[in-house]
């Protein structure tokens, strides 16, 4: 029921950024049928569950696309698609036959999406790379970290999944409302490298204004001030301060006690930084993670604990939200962001490759006579 009911994609598998935009637009409604390569079938397999979450909600049929016929089987779903992406590197899928050119030749309002890393252009687009390659080309990697370290990887989520996977949904959910008002299809080409510069967007301009230093760990947001870092608990876990407004912090120094404390440095005293870092490091090695909750959880004081994935799930605001949710088994995260009429769901379990040939093909347009063909000259498993 979600709000992209009754659009029709194609997705080539590919891994991590591809996968998480075909989450993404399933969640959201939209009948995602997945193209696995015909050698991953195991029908063995099928009556298992599958507990890769980042594959729930759709279909999957088994394709040889290296066979005429399974190429073919693919073009004849693109007349009946709204959108289809790719992860492959630039070129390969012209190679296979099933390019832009090839695809919109068969259906003009298709909209064609790509994710790459280093984008279809440029010295670099044929390179290989990952996450950690893009966001450090793109200016983003060498901010995170603190001063006299060295940039630490923020694992894979600027890169592949905010800069890359979302980024693909986003620019094809644009395409799609923009061919509903002209009737033209066209190619989405979504680079990694691109979004992490994207997401930096304010950082731009935060060092135009001369309030963000390039020199890593002196800033507000990057653990420079002492007031937006993490603190080490009583009990070995940890705490995090977000309290930049004035007023969030005067809130903060009063739910610790520090707000008489006259020989303190004042909150933008930037010179005298390390010394307020150094009290708040013994304040809070003086209680536990949840006693420091009792103080300042609800508070505007900016705070919350560091919850790790499994203690994320029990925390009593994201059980509330149903933020993290259980299916088959397996914790995952729920469809977001919500809406208040077309609620999205999860469809469908994570399937096997090839799992649903069959049934996705009849429901578009295929006849279980043309699947049988297809099955004995080995296009489709």
């Amino acid at each position: 029921m979600g709000p992209l009911q009754g659009v029709k994609v194609i997705e080539l598998a590919g891994i991590g950024p591809g996968p998480f935009a075909g989450m993404l637009l399933s969640d959201m409604g939209a009948d995602v049928v997945r193209i696995d390569r015909a050698g991953q079938v195991n029908p063995l397999v099928f009556d298992r569950p599958n507990n890769d979450s980042l594959s729930r909600g759709r279909r999957s049929i088994g394709v040889d696309l290296k066979h005429p016929d399974g190429v073919e089987a693919v073009l004849r779903l693109v007349e009946h698609a709204d959108a289809l992406f790719e992860g492959f590197r630039p070129g390969v899928t012209e190679r296979m036959g099933l390019g832009p050119d090839d695809c919109l030749a068969r259906n003009p309002t298709l909209v064609y999406g790509r994710m790459t890393g280093w984008g279809q252009e440029g010295p670099m687009a044929k390179a290989s790379g990952h996450d950690i390659n893009y966001i450090a080309l793109a200016g983003a990697l060498a901010h995170f970290g603190r001063a006299g370290g060295k940039p630490t990887p923020p694992i894979n989520l600027v890169g592949e999944f905010g800069g890359g996977g979302m980024f693909l949904a986003f620019g094809i959910v644009c395409g799609l409302f923009e061919a509903q008002r002209t009737g033209k299809g066209q190619v989405v080409d979504a680079a990694m490298v691109d979004g992490a510069a994207t997401l930096m967007s304010m950082m731009w301009g935060m060092m135009k204004l001369g309030v963000w230093d390039e020199q890593l760990g002196v800033n507000l947001l990057d653990t420079g001030a002492p007031f937006y870092d993490t603190y080490e608990t009583a009990d070995g876990k940890f705490i995090s301060l977000g309290s930049l407004e004035p007023q969030f912090y005067a809130e903060l120094m009063a739910k610790l006690g520090l707000d008489t404390d006259s020989d303190l440095p004042t909150q933008m005293e930037r010179m005298r930084w390390e010394e307020l870092r150094e009290r708040f490091t013994a304040l809070f090695k003086t209680k536990t993670r949840s006693e420091w909750d009792d103080v300042l959880r609800g508070s505007d004081a900016c705070y919350a604990p560091v919850l790790t994935m499994t203690e994320a799930a029990q925390d009593p605001h994201i059980k509330a939200r149903d933020t993290i949710i259980e299916r088959g088994g397996v914790l995952q995260p729920a469809p977001a962001p919500r809406f208040s009429r077309t609620t999205p769901t999860i469809e469908r379990d994570p399937p096997w490759p090839g799992q649903q040939t069959d049934e996705a093909l009849i429901d578009w347009g295929f006849t279980a006579g043309e699947i049988a063909k297809l099955r004995e000259a080995g296009a489709v498993a």
